[in-house]
């Protein structure tokens, strides 16, 4: 387990009318700036580790990167006190720019909400490339129902804490390659997606991607970009996270347990 993601904290535990004083593991939550060559972009509320990842990943949703050649490294520095975020400066490679001037959103994100700030709502399905889904038939339905089962199994921070979301990407025989947690379950795809821009996998229209909470629209938008062509959820989608994976051409599974899923977009036959 990385301690960076878990500390240990006094708490007072009542059962029934006693009470007794111990630690408690908890999730660690704190605040990382993202910089592009130098200069701050976005500053986010998420769990230490894996933030080259994280940053990799956000860029690359933005479609500020869309390979790993569009970057030549990252550079990471603890704050030096309490109140100040963490930094995490991505430098491009060079012939790579960012238009400053372009960028429509105030790129101030919570752990809570990745999209807030987005200035314009039609820049929701700005770029969104379409997504080929595979064939129904391709579908290992006893696969797909263990998956939520596999997948808790690696969650050691949310094992010890309760308080972390996770993000698995799959391949296309859903064999999970790769697990990131967070406090943001926006935060935990982002490192699966820098993960993939890693391995000159993102883009490549391959694979599932399995979040442990409710599929939201800013998860629909990640995986569309990242050319992910199944997103599975254990919670709920929204009304706009339906119609963003409807426009992506992405197949959108809700409510995935052992015994039971919903489909929301994509086909399926039993």
């Amino acid at each position: 387990m990385d301690e960076r993601m878990i500390q240990r904290r006094p708490v007072t535990r009542v059962t029934g009318r006693s009470s007794e004083r111990t630690d408690d593991d908890v999730a660690v939550e704190r605040a990382l700036e993202i910089r592009v060559d130098g200069r701050a972009l976005s500053v986010t509320l998420r769990t230490p580790g894996h933030d080259d990842e994280l940053a990799l990943g956000f860029l690359a949703s933005e479609g500020v990167v869309r390979s790993a050649a569009d970057v030549r490294g990252c550079t990471a520095a603890g704050a030096s006190h309490r109140d100040e975020p963490d930094t995490i400066d991505v430098l491009l490679a060079d012939g790579v720019a960012l238009d400053w001037s372009k960028l429509e959103r105030n790129f101030a994100a919570t752990a809570a909400c990745g999209i807030c700030g987005r200035a314009h709502l039609e820049s929701l399905h700005a770029g969104l490339a379409r997504a080929t889904a595979p064939a129904a038939s391709a579908w290992d339905i006893d696969a797909l129902l263990a998956l939520s089962r596999r997948a808790r199994e690696g969650q050691e921070g949310f094992a010890a804490t309760g308080g972390l979301h996770a993000a698995v990407w799959c391949d296309a025989a859903l064999e999970p390659r790769v697990l990131r947690e967070d406090v943001g379950r926006h935060n935990a795809v982002d490192k699966v997606c820098g993960w993939l821009l890693r391995e000159g996998l993102h883009a490549k229209g391959e694979g599932l991607l399995w979040v442990s909470g409710r599929a939201g629209a800013e998860l629909v938008l990640k995986a569309a970009r990242a050319r992910v062509p199944v997103l599975a959820a254990v919670g709920a989608p929204t009304t706009l996270a339906i119609e963003l994976a409807e426009t992506a051409g992405i197949t959108l599974v809700g409510f995935l347990r052992e015994d039971r899923l919903n489909v929301y977009t994509g086909g399926f036959e039993a």
